[in-house]
């Protein structure tokens, strides 16, 4: 709302009264999480009441009182530590949250200083604050944040996180300088951390049994005192704020696994009498230089295109450092402008922090419902409060299996964090336990299959997940495998999505459902479409549709229309195809042309991808070809292997699977590559890229991964899934991770989209008449 709305709109005493409103909840996050290291808001909620006082104080002055949270920074320290005073005050950063305000920011402070400005940008780590107090070079203090003046002692944990030296190296350290920096967990720590919490709290659970507590109250035991960390945030600020020489035995364990998880990069100076440098990035070059770390994540530039370059990389790469990250702090590099700007009360005017949209946010566990997917694995899925989350509303998420839920700690009814990453599918990370008020309840897995009744149970000894075994008649599977046949990575047909799915194998009409197996897909003609009805599902709940005056289920008939009048003019009165039946049909027809890799995989064989599909089709040209193949002849097909052999004879062994294969031949389905020779062709022979290995990772501009893969294949190259130095050439796009890494270390040449669309057209040749910088 802008300041015009606020004035139109809201009287004094209502500004007033939400302002008031505002202050309380902001302080009551603060202090949960400074002093309990507890996150009872997610931090765009917390972000988003800060800038709506705001608002209200710039609108209405006379609010603005002299402890206002706008005012201040962090919270009041805590009774279980010392104080400790800082030399010069610790302040907070601003926030702008868009590409707009960064620039107007930029601009602003560049007018401000009167001349041009050379920019620092560097990642903010989602971290906790420290302030190390160094004297002639050694250590005497290290405090948190605090209000900003006064922080609390946590030297005697910060000696021993990995890269805060007791004593600087080198010479000629100034008589008192305070070192400002940033403590964190690394994503991969912070897994093994609550690896860890779960592991502790089994033993808790299993000796809380062997001492004749029930099920339920030994649960809870082992919760309270090993419940899964929610964010590395949160657990690397607990981890400093322990007080290890309290505890013993478990507790101890695990308290020093905390501390020893901890790592620190520094970020700036607090106070310093006449530094020897000009600039921020001389200060970060002469703090690496005494041996304290620096973060490698930090450039300058001169121009503001350069920081808005700067945030758009780590915008799509931030899942590519080893710690978290919530925005980019962007600071005026010279330090003599520092002064120059000065401050406010909280926060300086020579920085600021970019926020990211909120990958992580709080919203209520309404319930763990158990779903049934095409291969029988009994998967909970945890339904939420619709939730905004790295631009997309989120309203359900995986649990995995019963064991994850239990390592979460969540119970139904749970304030918990979610998690999206990107693109990722989105993740329940933990609890809020300090919002719970005793309604919450724990999930119970069930024992039989929701959707078909058959016991569940795992495939074999020792595997976790539980599965259906009715392969053959459960409709969940059933419903699955044929949504599975109609996906992107198997026959692409565009019309079998999951609704057409449903209808197909379980309509209300007719009794006996059009596809018993997938069996019959092919062999669907539009007089069995046109009679099908369906319950409708909510979109957002899966539940079934009740018409509000009759109380009868919602029903439809996606198949069906009535005739038009012109139609009817022409003698037709019943019922007719719908454009999606016709459409249906047609499609069908065309995916029995479709490659033979792609039959493969709508299969759905188990651990039958697209690489391993493509392997199988390219070698054997036939599926009949790979049916009458020993377990020595299909291992040896170099990215297949005994596991997936396995799976292909032991698939091949049930006669009702047999029966899906004939059934699609008969039907007109192409089961062969037209003019593959046989068994032992595994590329196109003459092809450009003949004898060359090429990993296509990323996302590379005019291809998805499959069409990458293929483009590759039909080019006579080999398509890898993973570098290695027997790879020739590695495309990558923006999101390559790993696998760009990998090629960088083992000197494999990179190549852009640009460089691949020519390479798989033309070959290697065409790369090396480009001019020399273009690879």
């Amino acid at each position: 709302m802008t300041d015009a709305a606020l004035s139109a709109d809201l009287p004094l005493d209502e500004a007033r009264n939400e302002a008031q409103g505002l202050t309380d909840r902001i302080i009551g996050a603060r202090d949960a999480y400074y002093g309990r290291d507890a996150e009872i808001v997610d931090d765009a909620t917390y972000d988003g009441w800060m800038r709506r006082l705001e608002e209200l104080e710039r609108l209405y002055p006379e609010l603005q009182t002299q402890d206002s949270p706008t005012l201040s920074v962090g919270a009041a320290t805590s009774t279980l530590f010392a104080p400790v005073e800082h030399a010069e005050r610790m302040l907070s950063l601003d926030n702008v949250f868009s590409l707009d305000e960064l620039r107007d920011w930029c601009a602003k402070a560049q007018g401000a200083a009167g001349r041009s400005v050379r920019w620092l940008t560097e990642l903010k780590i989602d971290g906790l604050a420290i302030s190390l107090r160094y004297e002639n070079g050694v250590l005497t203090s290290a405090a948190t944040r605090g209000d900003g003046r006064v922080g609390e002692d946590v030297t005697v944990n910060a000696l021993r996180v990995a890269g805060i030296p007791q004593r600087l190296s080198g010479t000629g350290h100034p008589p008192l300088v305070e070192v400002r920096g940033e403590v964190f967990i690394p994503v991969a720590a912070f897994e093994e951390l609550n690896a860890l919490q779960a592991r502790l709290r089994q033993r808790v659970y299993e000796d809380s049994r062997a001492r004749g507590a029930d099920d339920e109250r030994a649960r809870r035991s082992a919760d309270r005192r090993f419940p899964a960390f929610a964010n590395p945030r949160n657990a690397a600020s607990g981890g400093l704020r322990q007080q290890l020489d309290k505890k013993d035995g478990l507790e101890l364990e695990a308290g020093e696994a905390r501390v020893a998880s901890l790592r620190l990069f520094v970020h700036g100076i607090g106070a310093w009498q006449n530094p020897p440098v000009a600039s921020q990035s001389e200060i970060y070059a002469l703090l690496a230089e005494w041996g304290l770390p620096t973060s490698p994540y930090f450039r300058t530039t001169e121009a503001i295109d350069g920081v808005i370059d700067f945030v758009a990389h780590y915008g799509e790469h931030r899942h590519d450092v080893e710690h978290e990250i919530d925005g980019i702090v962007v600071k005026v590099d010279e330090l003599a402008l520092h002064d120059e700007l000065g401050a406010t009360s909280r926060a300086p005017r020579w920085a600021i922090a970019y926020k990211y949209p909120p990958e992580q946010v709080n919203t209520k566990l309404l319930d763990i419902v158990v779903s049934v997917g095409r291969t029988g694995r009994a998967t909970p899925f945890a339904v939420m409060a619709p939730a905004r989350v790295a631009g997309s509303v989120v309203r359900q998420a995986t649990l995995h299996n019963q064991d994850v839920v239990r390592v979460k700690g969540v119970l139904i009814g749970d304030t918990v964090v979610l998690r999206k990453a990107g693109d990722v599918i989105p993740e329940v990370l933990g609890p809020v336990v300090e919002l719970r008020d005793g309604t919450e309840r724990e999930f119970v897995m069930p024992k039989d299959c929701p959707e078909c009744g058959s016991p569940l149970a795992p495939a074999k000894e020792g595997d976790v997940d539980l599965r259906c075994p009715n392969t053959r008649s459960c409709p969940a599977q059933v419903r699955g495998r044929v949504e599975h046949i109609g996906s992107r990575g198997a026959l692409d047909i565009e019309a079998l999505g999951e609704v057409t799915a449903a209808a197909l194998t379980q309509p209300t009409v007719p009794e006996v459902p059009p596809l018993p197996t997938e069996a019959g897909l092919f062999e669907l003609t539009l007089d069995q479409l046109v009679p099908i009805e369906v319950v409708v599902r909510d979109a957002e709940t899966g539940e079934m549709k009740v018409d509000e005056k009759t109380g009868d289920l919602v029903r439809r008939a996606p198949f069906r229309r009535n005739p038009s009048a012109a139609e009817k003019k022409e003698g037709l009165t019943g019922p007719q195809p719908s454009a999606q039946a016709i459409t249906l049909i047609d499609e069908l027809e065309k995916a029995k042309t479709k490659d033979l890799w792609r039959f493969l995989v709508a299969l759905s064989i188990r651990h039958v991808g697209p690489v391993a599909a493509r392997a199988l089709a390219q070698w054997f040209g036939s599926l009949a070809a790979i049916r009458a193949a020993s377990r020595d002849e299909l291992a040896a097909v170099e990215g297949v292997g005994g596991i997936i052999a396995d799976a292909l004879i032991d698939w091949f062994e049930v006669d009702w699977h047999r029966e899906i294969v004939e059934r699609w031949e008969a039907a007109g389905a192409r089961l062969a590559t037209p003019g593959h020779p046989g068994p032992g062709a595994a590329t196109v022979e003459g092809g450009v890229l003949e004898g060359l290995t090429v990993v296509a990772t990323g996302s590379l501009e005019g291809y998805s991964r499959e069409g990458a893969q293929e483009a590759i294949i039909k080019a006579g190259g080999k398509a890898a899934s993973s570098v290695s130095k027997k790879t020739d050439f590695v495309a990558a796009g923006p999101g390559a991770g790993s696998k760009l890494a990998k090629a960088e270390e083992l000197g494999v040449r990179i190549i852009d989209a640009a460089q691949f669309k020519l390479l798989v057209e033309q070959g290697p040749a065409a790369l090396e008449a480009l001019a020399p910088d273009a690879g």
